[in-house]
């Protein structure tokens, strides 16, 4: 069950209530369903019960055990759990591998609307190459969301914001733009001092990780390759996970997603009591003898930012802060680099079905990273 699909559920389950006669409130029309914060368990947690208790007139709790009776009654729920003042959490049965499934479908667009929403927004930047490359990111998000977007500039663009930064501006403050607009994107501008020797990705990330709000640092630091730089460790999850894929390639499988974790393996121990003499008595032991089960980190924190993406990019389009996007990738990018290192077989290893699901997990997490850098104007290499 994606988020989606998730959060569908939920309403139904406040219609049930509803039409039971036990809550008297309007169906609202959508709900968001996200991970669980502290104190919380499951696989994701909504705060419906606290948004209906005042109109139902009821206290949360209740409102939260109402809801809490019809959600453990549906399809593809395992659990709910009531926390706190009324946060309802939610664990799904199958939860990991439809969350896979439903990320390799869609590829770079998963968390991308399914049609166009018919919403208008019209951007308008002044003429300041941080506002200008804001500008194109929002709106490059909010058209993955279904709106309709033009951009505009109070004046043409710099040469280099267009042919290095790659930004493109739907109109400028011609005689033939339409009338003056009120200027609605105005991040901490920045001098244009040391960009273009960034490159544009590197000076895309420096201009849109920080918050708008923030003043950007403009160094050299974003283009060095060590984990201190968030952009290299987005860049080099994504390209370590499209390696991973060409490997298994090699080795004669592909990605299915299923249980991440080895069944019924055991240690290998050829102890000294062992007697083996020729080359064929060692094939024979190797053959006959259980290879080590690998230790799988716990991939919870990774399947639940994968299940997040869709509502972050809900968020930065709203709140028109691409930001919000970038320090994503980065969380996901921190979450699925332990996991890689145990993606294919070790050693006398064979691919199994836990090898298929691995690298299923960590395919879908490359599409994630692959969609969001997208979406910034930056590229996601294939090789780093």
């Amino acid at each position: 069950m994606t988020p989606v699909e998730l959060s569908r559920t939920v309403l139904r389950a406040v219609r049930r209530a509803v039409d039971d006669g036990v809550l008297d409130v309007v169906v609202p029309g959508r709900t968001d369903v996200m991970p669980p914060g502290p104190g919380g368990c499951g696989d994701y947690a909504t705060n419906v019960a606290l948004q209906l208790a005042r109109p139902a007139g009821q206290p949360p709790l209740r409102v939260a055990e109402i809801l809490r009776q019809r959600l453990a009654q549906s399809d593809g729920i395992g659990d709910v759990v009531v926390t706190g003042p009324g946060f309802l959490n939610i664990s799904l049965r199958g939860s990991g591998d439809d969350l896979v499934r439903e990320i390799l479908r869609l590829g770079r667009r998963y968390g991308h609307a399914d049609r166009p929403t018919g919403q208008l927004v019209q951007l308008h930047a002044p003429h300041e190459v941080r506002a200008v490359v804001v500008m194109d990111a929002v709106a490059r998000i909010l058209r993955s969301q279904g709106a309709l977007v033009r951009t505009s500039c109070v004046a043409r663009p710099e040469p280099a914001w267009t042919d290095v930064l790659g930004v493109e501006v739907d109109a400028y403050g011609t005689s033939e733009a339409p009338a003056p607009l009120d200027v609605n994107v105005r991040p901490v501008p920045v001098g244009p001092a040391g960009l273009t020797r960034l490159g544009g990705d590197a000076a895309r990330w420096a201009l849109l990780h920080p918050a708008p709000h923030d003043r950007p640092r403009i160094s050299d630091d974003h283009l060095v390759q060590r984990e201190s730089n968030p952009l290299f460790r987005v860049r080099y999850a994504h390209a370590r996970t499209r390696a991973l894929t060409r490997n298994a390639a090699d080795l004669g499988f592909h990605a299915e997603p299923g249980d991440v974790h080895p069944r019924g393996d055991t240690d290998i121990d050829i102890g000294s009591d062992t007697d083996i003499g020729s080359d064929t008595d060692i094939e024979t032991a190797a053959r006959e003898t259980p290879v080590p089960e690998t230790v799988v980190p716990d991939v919870t924190l990774l399947r639940n930012v994968l299940a997040d993406h869709p509502r972050v990019l809900r968020a930065a389009a709203a709140h028109h802060a691409p930001d919000r996007l970038a320090r994503h990738l980065v969380i996901v990018a921190d979450a699925v680099l332990p996991f890689l290192a145990v993606v294919l077989p070790r050693g006398a290893e064979k691919p199994s079905a836990a090898h298929r699901a691995r690298l299923a997990l960590a395919e879908a997490a490359g599409a994630v990273l692959a969609g969001g850098l997208s979406l910034l104007g930056i590229d996601a290499p294939e090789h780093l």
